[in-house]
């Protein structure tokens, strides 16, 4: 019989990072919902190391790797910090235990975390001292419920996605935790028989421990000790704050769970969710690695997007590998249909699965999809300079022009029993366009040049079909910027600044510059609303142009990129999701954060559809 392969030692035996591919031997932080892949060196009789699974039923070389997970129980009580929540507090804010705050809140790890955090600690106490407490609900409501099992940790609820019964950790789903060893004052209980685990609410505050054992095929029996590994504790995903639809036009009515709707309405999200080939520890150093992790970030984005419960989602920078591997199935699970378009990749120099794109999504019982027309600026381009530049300086201009950005145009069709109902028997057909424009603050030429190809292209379809229109994206251009004017007011003044930067002449004359959809920003709503409560929302809106003060926050920019302009002939907009406020992000720094995932925050309009108009 061959000598049986060995676990490679590399300094330790079972070489693992959480939430990584790296063979990092420290320990990260864990989060429920957050898949876990220890890293696992074989080594073979004949000394090569690999790296591939030696499973059950394709063993290798007689032998195949058995895994289980525990779930460390200790009869110690351990209060974990409010703070770093992979740290053991040593200290308690006692002002938090008078002012009965959830103690899970009370505690931190050194006085350094206490006096950093303090700024934004004590609105907690100012909270608690301002709150009504007749029976027990408002401070439930303020803080959040809290398990108080002695771990110190917040007990939190899973999205669908997370919970669901996919999650079997192994090849059974998962059963009843049963002890299978006690040592020390510690209990441990096995929770999963596969390579992978995903942490669950049950794990919260408690240490997991993997364990991995070479088998003979033959005998099943191990052969060798078992080598193992323990993580940090797991802690609950911190949960982005709730942002609540805020009806503009008094016609909107909340149903039981809060949703506001009207008959014949639809809501459309265009979120920018950074892609994890820009989501560098050094672009985004600020914010801790693990919550910058795509492990943790898809969990949390995802969580995000269903808890909108859009109609149509329309989302940027999603990478392929990651449209076809995760958002597409997940989003699947939960009604939904996608369309993707993949920038091109002649200027892209990374990896081609890692090239990013649109994707635009609509739920199956909403929708139908009609037709899909794909944007791509590089033909454009291409087209362009053989018609305009001489061809000596073809080269020179393709390179300023070629920057691989994309559109994806979807036309979908409202189902029958969705149809508004002054409308019966009509088709109700629905142009979403979904863009993400060039990024380059020098190229304001290639940015209005994009943006008034894309126009031209949705105006060709207007003229083939009387169709409200949405039109999405990031475009990388704040408020009364040459592109964003183009959008919202149909043309650009030949005295613009933006105009002056024009090197291959391809924004002359101006008068070009127009186009003739009616597209109204709907978050410039906010700005026509009037009435009691609507003061916070108009701070959170730039005087000038009724657009939110932001929609990007990094620690070197804070603006608005993001926009979702509809055609105001045929489609009123009912409801828009409230704005967030500067100071609640700063606490972090900036995004990405833990609580949210992107460096962009979302935008969701409700809109319903109204009698056309004649066109401007």
């Amino acid at each position: 019989m061959a000598d049986p392969p060995t676990i490679r030692p590399c300094k330790r035996r079972v070489t693992v990072s959480i939430g990584s591919r790296s063979s990092s031997r420290r320990r990260r932080v864990v989060l429920i919902g957050c898949e876990l892949t220890p890293y696992v060196l074989l080594r073979r009789p004949d000394r090569t190391v690999t790296t591939d699974d030696a499973s059950e039923s394709n063993p290798l070389d007689g032998h195949f790797l058995r895994y289980k997970w525990y779930r460390v129980q200790s009869d110690k009580k351990v209060a974990v910090c409010s703070i770093h929540p992979s740290e053991q507090a040593t200290l308690q804010c006692l002002g938090c235990v008078k002012a009965k705050i959830p103690v899970a809140k009370s505690y931190h790890c050194t006085p350094k975390c206490f006096s950093d955090a303090w700024q934004h600690h004590r609105v907690l106490h100012d909270r608690a001292a301002s709150a009504v407490n007749d029976n027990g609900n408002e401070e439930e409501e303020l803080f959040g419920r809290f398990n108080n099992s002695g771990s110190g940790s917040s007990n939190t609820t899973l999205s669908a996605s997370a919970s669901s019964a996919s999650l079997t950790n192994g090849v059974t789903p998962v059963y009843p935790a049963a002890v299978t060893q006690r040592s020390g004052g510690e209990t441990w209980f096995e929770v999963g028989r596969s390579k992978t685990y995903t942490p669950t609410a049950d794990d919260i505050g408690h240490v997991l421990k993997f364990e991995c054992v070479v088998v003979d095929a033959e005998t099943k029996l191990p052969v060798g000790h078992a080598s193992t590994l323990l993580t940090s504790r797991v802690i609950p995903a911190p949960s982005p704050s709730p942002r609540r639809m805020i009806p503009v036009d008094g016609m909107g009515h909340l149903d039981p769970e809060g949703r506001i709707t009207s008959s014949g309405s639809f809501t459309v999200l265009s979120y920018n969710i950074l892609s994890d080939a820009y989501a560098s520890s050094d672009l985004y150093n600020y914010c801790p690695s693990w919550a910058l992790s795509w492990p943790y970030r898809r969990q949390n984005l995802l969580r995000e997007i269903v808890g909108y419960r859009a109609d149509i989602i329309c989302l940027q920078e999603v990478q392929s590998d990651h449209y076809e591997e995760f958002f597409a199935p997940e989003l699947d699970k939960h009604g939904y249909y996608g369309l993707y378009k993949k920038k091109t990749n002649e200027v892209f120099l990374g990896n081609a699965n890692t090239i990013d794109g649109c994707a635009t999504f609509f739920r199956r019982d909403r929708f139908s999809h009609v037709k899909k027309y794909e944007v791509e600026f590089n033909k454009a381009a291409q087209s362009l300079t053989d018609a305009m530049i001489p061809t000596t300086q073809r080269k020179t201009a393709l390179n300023r022009l070629v920057k691989d950005n994309v559109a994806l145009i979807v036309v979908l069709e409202a189902k029958v029993n969705n149809q508004p109902v002054d409308n019966p028997g009509k088709r109700q057909l629905l142009c979403v366009a979904n863009t993400h424009v060039n990024v380059h603050h020098d190229l304001k030429d290639v940015k209005l040049w994009q943006v008034h190809t894309l126009l031209k292209g949705l105006e060709k379809i207007a003229a083939s079909a009387d169709i409200p229109m949405l039109v999405c994206g990031d475009f990388n251009s704040v408020p009364g910027s040459a592109p964003h004017t183009l959008l919202a007011v149909g043309k650009v003044d030949p005295s613009h600044p933006d105009l002056a930067v024009d090197p291959l002449s391809i924004l002359r004359p101006p008068s070009k510059l127009v186009h003739q959809l009616p597209l109204v920003s709907a978050y410039s709503s906010f700005g026509r609303t009037i009435g009691v409560g609507y003061e916070q929302h108009r701070r959170r809106l730039d005087s000038t142009t009724n657009e939110p003060l932001f929609t990007n926050v990094t620690r070197d920019f804070i603006g608005s990129l993001d926009y979702i302009f509809y055609t105001a002939d045929s489609l009123v907009v009912e409801s828009l999701l409230e704005l967030l406020d500067e100071e609640s992000l700063r606490k972090d720094t900036a995004l990405p954060s833990p609580e949210w995932s992107s460096d962009h925050i979302a935008l969701l309009a409700e809109f319903r559809c109204c009698k056309s108009r004649s066109r401007r």
